[in-house]
């Protein structure tokens, strides 16, 4: 059955297969990535073996040529079985259109192959240690050498950080630019290069199996090569990519939502305190009631802009909109759910808990609901 109005029976036919793929190979052994902080490398490789690594890529560099609504599908049933498995989404879909839509016909073959089979397996290095939202103020230096970028600097909150082993890093390979921005590039640096190292594992809150890592950039030689589009173009190349990463948090948080409503019914329904079951009571049949129109009011939302990105409208509006409201509201949610269920949401065995741990940086990382309201704003014309 379609869950959107532009499904089609190969959409509908594409989840079901990903979905079964899922309960097999990701479902029984999600608890244990959790305890272990970490999405083993051989499911990767599995997903790449099915198709279900950057199924957008072309056919000519090993893709199957598919739209972005197949992205949102994975995403969909990815964040279903939890959010530990938010890397893959950003390889898909947020790392790896960098290299189709700005690398060179050479860099997409040397690599694009690699990113469907997980040989590669993609981050994203953009945050520094003081820099946070303010990209163009990061610090991190690719300095012209001959044929080769000198790179120095440290980047932190990197997901796939352990996994990962060929990152899109945001550089300075003009550090007096002015405005700041104009002298942002973007290299792509392989693990193993020179002067390359990873720092720890990071310990989050939540989402656990996602690994997080620091990474070390000290008179790193990258070849110039590596230069992804045309130097100084860095700044505005993240910003034309940043409607596509926006939707895919916004369609995280908007799945989490519906899954914390699901389980918070299920369980209403059998708990029983009084004599009878908890959701038969006035309180909790209006807060379910609440959080079912409230995500109602988010798809609906959704997938209109999922439907305007498809079509290559610019709706960066919305998505910013999109981003904040959802995000804040499946953190309502949460606190909600985990409330419904009483004691026992505060126990780890309940996938409740989960969510209100893992929900909260939806609302910080591709950039914080603050900016979120920043960019409404100034589009508001303020």
């Amino acid at each position: 059955m379609a869950r959107y109005r532009f499904e089609t029976d190969e959409h509908v036919l594409f989840r079901s297969t990903l979905r079964k793929f899922l309960l097999k190979e990701a479902a029984p052994f999600y608890d244990e990535w959790e305890k272990k902080r970490l999405v083993p490398v051989s499911f990767w490789r599995k997903l790449g073996e099915m198709g279900f690594l950057c199924p957008q890529v072309e056919e000519q560099y090993g893709g199957l040529g598919l739209d972005f609504s197949y992205g949102v599908i994975i995403g969909e049933e990815m964040e279903r079985i939890g959010a530990g498995l938010t890397g893959v989404g950003l390889h898909n879909d947020i790392v790896v259109p960098y290299i189709e839509s700005f690398g060179s016909d050479e860099q997409k073959k040397r690599w694009l192959p690699g990113c469907i089979s997980a040989d590669w397996i993609t981050g994203v290095a953009m945050t520094e240690p003081g820099t946070g939202s303010d990209l163009a103020s990061i610090k991190t230096t690719a300095i012209k050498d001959g044929d080769h970028y000198i790179v120095n600097g440290q980047k932190t909150f990197i997901t796939n950080g352990v996994n990962g082993n060929l990152f899109l890093v945001v550089v300075k390979t003009n550090p007096q630019a002015e405005p700041k921005h104009r002298g942002i590039s973007l290299l792509i640096i392989e693990e193993g290069t020179q002067g390359f190292t990873k720092g720890r594992k990071l310990d989050k809150v939540g989402m656990h199996s996602q690994d997080t890592a620091e990474l070390y950039f000290e008179n790193c030689r990258v070849p110039a090569a590596n230069l992804i589009g045309v130097e100084g173009k860095g700044f505005s190349y993240l910003m034309e990519k940043l409607q596509q990463e926006r939707l895919i948090v916004a369609l995280s948080a908007q799945t989490a939502s519906e899954d914390m409503l699901e389980m918070t019914l299920d369980y209403v329904k059998s708990r029983e305190a009084f004599g009878k079951p908890i959701g038969s009571f006035q309180n909790t049949q209006f807060k379910l009631a609440e959080i079912a129109t409230k995500i109602e009011l988010g798809k609906t939302f959704l997938e209109s802009l999922i439907e305007d990105h498809l079509d290559g409208k610019d709706v960066v509006t919305k998505v910013s909109m999109a981003k904040y409201w959802i995000t804040e509201t499946a953190r309502e949610i949460s606190a909600e759910c985990m409330q419904l269920h009483g004691g026992y949401g505060y126990m780890e065995e309940y996938k409740i808990a989960r969510r209100y741990r893992d929900i909260p940086v939806a609302s910080i990382y591709a950039g914080t609901n603050e900016i979120m309201k920043v960019i409404i704003a100034k589009n508001l014309g303020l």
